[in-house]
């Protein structure tokens, strides 16, 4: 693990470190305090169905983790990222950069609420995110900055996230989010009307506890039924990762979300 110091336009000085994901195959350069990236974007790449020949976008795609994970696993596909902070836009960057993804990768500074002009609407074949948790009001933001951006909604509700992603995506084309389980009403209201033939695939911490994190799959001018498939149990008891699940975060599997 190496120790970098990135130095912003203000001069205020963010401390952050490398890190391997998918059993060593991807670098990932991010804070060492603040927001930190976790096994759920990786999960979210792994449940991405692709030819390989599509353009996705990754919706607040934070230091890149869903986008580096999903280009590893999956070679044609090329993706863009949409990132509100600049800071996660430059390491994200240099994380392109640094597994040499610069052909197929790129990364924008925008808001989703007045993105950038660039992002034409039904121009992705599919579209992810892993959005923020908790409501603005919900709980106690972190002191530090960027992972009370990264963790609230800071003023722009779900319901944005989704809008923007159904205007992004193709017609047919798949939306796919990782979401806390305990919100999943919200989720699903918010994509009630916009996407149909909806996947729900929740992740159980261990064997007999309540899912805390799920996906939630819907493709867009589409009403085929929505179905709930069996999900993935995470731990052991001894609190290792089950099989399934280790060779998920080893870039060894995908997630069959069908």
């Amino acid at each position: 693990m190496s120790i970098y110091a990135m130095t912003l336009s203000n001069q205020k000085i963010i401390q952050t470190n490398t890190n391997t994901i998918l059993g060593g195959k991807i670098e990932i350069l991010q804070p060492t305090e603040g927001y930190r990236a976790s096994i759920d974007p990786i999960f979210l790449a792994a449940s991405v169905q692709t030819n390989g020949a599509e353009t996705i976008l990754d919706m607040g795609t934070g230091v890149g983790t869903a986008m580096l994970a999903l280009a590893q696993r999956v070679k044609d596909v090329r993706i863009t990222g949409l990132e509100f902070q600049r800071e996660m836009v430059r390491l994200t960057s240099q994380n392109i950069k640094l597994n040499s993804f610069h052909d197929r990768l790129e990364v924008i500074h925008g808001d989703l609420l007045t993105p950038p002009p660039r992002l034409a609407a039904s121009s992705f074949s599919q579209v992810i995110a892993n959005p923020p948790y908790f409501e603005s009001n919900a709980s106690v933001p972190s002191p530090r900055d960027i992972k009370a951006l990264s963790n609230h909604d800071q003023g722009v509700p779900l319901e944005k996230w989704v809008n923007f992603a159904h205007r992004m995506v193709k017609p047919k084309g798949f939306v796919t989010f990782v979401f806390t389980a305990d919100r999943l009403d919200d989720l699903l209201a918010a994509f009630y009307g916009r996407f149909g033939d909806i996947s729900l695939f929740p992740f159980w911490p261990k064997e007999d506890r309540k899912a805390k994190r799920i996906i939630v799959r819907g493709r867009k001018n589409v009403k085929s039924p929505s179905k709930i498939l069996n999900g993935l149990i995470v731990h052991q008891a001894d609190g290792s990762y089950t099989e399934e699940a280790n060779d998920i975060l080893n870039g060894i599997a995908g997630l069959n979300l069908d």
